[in-house]
């Protein structure tokens, strides 16, 4: 005779459906899939950061944009897979690919894609996503509704492809179907003593808003190849090292 499911048993196993729907999918046999991002992924669901989901950052200067560009580079370069590519889509394109080597990104694994038009613009976006071939998706956009970014939301549910909207200067941060809402902003870098030119690039990184999750922030620099959470703000030479590429 079959013992009844307790509620607690059910409610569990809807919850890990629904995760990884959302894209927080756990891993058998105890494996996780880790990217390296240290105490960030711990800020989402089973501590793994989101692929197949939307994610949505906000910037409102051309600083801010600069920082988060980076930012998101940096992301890339851990959630793409060896041999994955991208598609970058935007109108008016700043980013200087040989940069992205910086980030761990080889540039023949991007694809510029540059729009003339700004009706053609979430089209274009929203069809990359769709597209099973590519691991990342990133989209400049200024104004995304509320029912745009469901239908973006619905393609990579299909296609699993993981997408990273960079709203430059909107009018309104009203609410979107994305898993996360990040804003980034740059800090002062730290020269290592007695040496010339500028330090590594360092972000203050607010996880605003996170489905099912922790929204925090944290100071970090990205050096040797990985993110380092900066400690002591008062004394900056304190940081730990989470990640390093081989």
């Amino acid at each position: 005779m079959k013992q009844p499911v307790a509620k607690s048993e059910i409610a569990e196993r809807l919850q890990k459906e629904i995760l990884s729907l959302e894209g927080f999918r756990s891993h058998a046999d105890g494996q996780r899939n880790h990217f390296g991002l240290g105490e960030m992924e711990l800020a989402f669901p089973n501590g793994i950061f989101p692929v197949g989901a939307i994610h949505e950052f906000i910037s409102v200067t051309n600083e801010e944009s600069a920082a988060t560009t980076g930012f998101m580079a940096a992301l890339l370069g851990k959630v793409m897979p060896a041999r994955g590519s991208c598609l970058w889509i935007s109108i008016n394109r700043l980013l200087f690919p040989p940069a992205l080597k910086f980030f761990g990104i080889e540039p023949d694994r991007v694809i510029f894609v540059d729009i003339k038009k700004k009706e053609d613009l979430l089209w274009a976006i929203e069809e990359s996503l769709k597209c099973d071939a590519v691991a990342a998706v990133v989209g400049e956009v200024c104004e995304v509704t509320l029912t745009e970014s469901r239908r973006l939301q619905l393609a990579v549910e299909q296609s699993r492809v993981t997408g990273f909207l960079h709203r430059c200067n909107p009018r309104t941060a009203n609410t979107l179907a994305s898993v996360s809402r990040w804003k980034v902003a740059p800090i002062a870098s730290q020269l290592e003593p007695g040496m010339p030119g500028v330090g590594h690039p360092r972000w203050n990184v607010e996880l605003q808003k996170v489905r099912n999750g922790e929204p925090t922030s944290w100071d970090l620099e990205w050096s040797s190849g990985g993110f380092q959470y900066i400690r002591n703000k008062m004394a900056v030479q304190e940081k730990t090292t989470v990640f390093k590429t081989a």
